[in-house]
């Protein structure tokens, strides 16, 4: 059965953007832009998670958190550009149940979706992990081992890769890797990619000058090959 998510952000344009992206992955995704368009759409529809920006044009996303927690459990993830930790601790007060600042990645977005669904209903959304080489990529636990020693991987480097794994076999171009680690509306410089796959190379490629398994794709962007 598919989950049902529910965004509710002024922010038409990200909206678009994380509506694409998890309905890639096989959500269902209902958007809206206000609070009021919310609590309508709430009285017909169940949602299994509610994504919810602070700064809305009606009420506050603390007011519909609030309203929300009075009648139900659903999981919230507040997303805002409004970081303080004044702001975060009344998020997680008032029934909360993960804080995400923007800007934020997709990657990030997609991973912490995926967890609060698991802690919420169960293991549903494991996934196997991904094993190529001598390289095992467990995404739902976000570790990676390599003849079976922890591999030491920052945030950024094990999205890249979970990315990468997420499409094994396929190119990915670098707008859209770049869209996933970092963020559509991010501005860090694009050479930011390349210098994070030379990196994840370095600490999975036998041999990082000649890779056998993050293979650049000439004039689109690059490919994980495992067999």
């Amino acid at each position: 059965m598919k989950n049902n998510i529910l965004i509710i952000d002024d922010d038409t344009d990200l909206s678009f953007v994380i509506t694409d992206m998890l309905e890639g992955y096989g959500y269902n995704v209902t958007s809206v832009e206000s609070a009021g368009q919310a609590f309508e759409i709430l009285c017909r529809t169940s949602f299994d998670l509610i994504l919810l920006d602070i700064n809305l044009p009606d009420f506050t996303g603390f007011e519909v958190c609030k309203e929300l927690r009075s009648v139900s459990n659903v999981p919230v993830i507040f997303a805002s550009a409004r970081t303080s930790e004044s702001d975060r601790i009344t998020g997680f007060d008032i029934g909360g149940d993960d804080y995400l600042p923007k800007p934020y990645s997709m990657a990030e977005l997609f991973s912490r979706i995926k967890a609060l669904l698991r802690r919420a209903y169960g293991n549903a959304e494991e996934q196997e992990p991904i094993v190529f080489g001598n390289v095992r990529v467990d995404i739902s636990s976000r570790s990676v081992t390599k003849n079976g020693v922890p591999v030491a991987l920052s945030l950024k480097e094990f999205d890249l890769l979970a990315c990468l794994c997420e499409h094994t076999g396929t190119a990915v171009s670098k707008e859209d890797l770049f869209s996933a680690v970092w963020g559509t509306f991010s501005d860090v410089e694009p050479s930011t990619l390349a210098v994070h796959i030379r990196w994840l190379r370095e600490k999975i490629e036998d041999d990082p000058a000649s890779p056998c398994y993050i293979k650049t794709v000439y004039k689109i962007g690059y490919k994980l090959e495992a067999e």
